[in-house]
């Protein structure tokens, strides 16, 4: 069948042009949220429709994203997907954790240049789920997406308490781990009983992704991000490379991902729901109370400055690796986006690719 020209014709190629910049399809809308959100709030909250799917509908949306990822994740590849979730979290949330906590006994609370180790923990201990489901959905394959499990655990004030000694929440936590995770165990349950499923929710990512990184961007208010200023930067400049790097070197050297090492680097990010924890961390603990109001500035302008730096770091490292390829479910490079049509990698990247990874 032959296209009509007249009714086909792009006027502007907003969808192509989102996708020549690694993480477009969050990153932009993103921004573009958080400028909406920070002058224009007010369009927001008109209520019905508008206010559901530009303000609050990102939870939902992530859910959905979360649920498709699972339809793809089978008993046959739940092993894979479990070991790169499990190097996400020690790589990106444990070892700079303790990393932080080890720097707070030596020089104290109040940090260095001005950061203080409430705001380096919170930074460097969560990562951007959504941004990471944008990046992997287009670079990565289902392994690499199943692993956005690990954002259930790292995601909030669990992990910054646990490492702070703070006692007393733990139910909190548990609840919404077990929260986070139900959409994900449904998609699997869902997926192996009818994979019909998977074709279903294939496009799932493409269609959720510009809108709930929208929804995520009005919540940062650009105020904050200046407020946080030169040190605010600091910390965004410090996580972006030093946590993608680690969790890197665990899909090279662990996960054995050869050109696809690189997918690591989009680790590297603050999430946007992270600017509440120093407020929860410092009512828990009044020690802190002091140094929440910048934290909580720093920690904004981490998120944003991470969501720029992360994929772009990833894209670059992937390039110079020949890993910059987009690849479907099984890993198997699209050669043809327009068409869709796959074809499997080339032999010079097979091997590396290790695809067949099982525990």
């Amino acid at each position: 069948m032959t296209r009509n020209d007249a009714t086909d014709r792009t006027i502007v190629p907003i969808f192509d042009f989102m996708n020549r910049l690694p993480g477009g399809l969050m990153l932009i809308p993103l921004v573009l949220g958080s400028i909406v959100g920070t002058f224009a709030m007010p369009a927001l909250e008109i209520g019905s429709f508008t206010t559901a799917l530009f303000k609050e509908g990102a939870l939902a949306l992530i859910a959905l994203l979360i649920f498709a990822t699972g339809t793809h994740v089978t008993a046959r590849t739940s092993g894979p997907v479990l070991a790169h979730a499990a190097v996400i979290l020690t790589a990106k949330s444990l070892i700079p954790a303790t990393a932080v906590v080890l720097l707070g006994l030596a020089v104290g609370l109040d940090g260095i240049a001005g950061v203080s180790i409430l705001a380096l923990l919170v930074a460097v201990d969560n990562s951007n789920g959504g941004l990471w489901l944008a990046f992997t959905g287009r670079y990565g394959d289902k392994r690499d997406r199943g692993a956005y499990v690990s954002s259930a655990v790292n995601d909030g004030p669990f992990l910054s308490m646990v490492f702070l000694g703070v006692s007393g929440l733990a139910a909190i936590p548990g609840t919404l781990l077990l929260a986070a995770i139900i959409p994900f165990v449904l998609g699997m349950l869902v997926g192996n009983l009818d994979p019909k499923w998977r074709d279903v929710m294939r496009s799932t990512p493409s269609i959720v992704i510009p809108f709930f990184a929208f929804a995520l961007g009005t919540g940062i208010d650009l105020g904050n991000v200046v407020r946080g200023g030169a040190s605010g930067l600091l910390v965004g400049a410090i996580v972006a490379p030093f946590t993608g790097a680690l969790v890197y070197f665990g899909y090279r050297y662990v996960l054995r991902r050869g050109a696809k090492s690189g997918i690591g680097f989009a680790a590297g990010t603050t999430a946007g729901n992270a600017i509440a924890t120093p407020a929860i961390v410092g009512a828990a603990d009044p020690q802190f109370a002091p140094y929440v109001e910048t934290a909580t500035a720093q920690i904004a302008a981490s998120a944003l400055i991470t969501a720029i730096l992360a994929p772009l770091i990833a894209s670059w490292v992937l390039k110079r690796q020949g890993g910059l390829t987009v690849v479907d479910e099984e890993g198997r490079e699209i050669t043809d986006e327009k068409t869709g049509a796959t074809a499997e990698p080339p032999a010079s990247r097979a091997g590396d690719d290790d695809t067949d990874v099982r525990l």
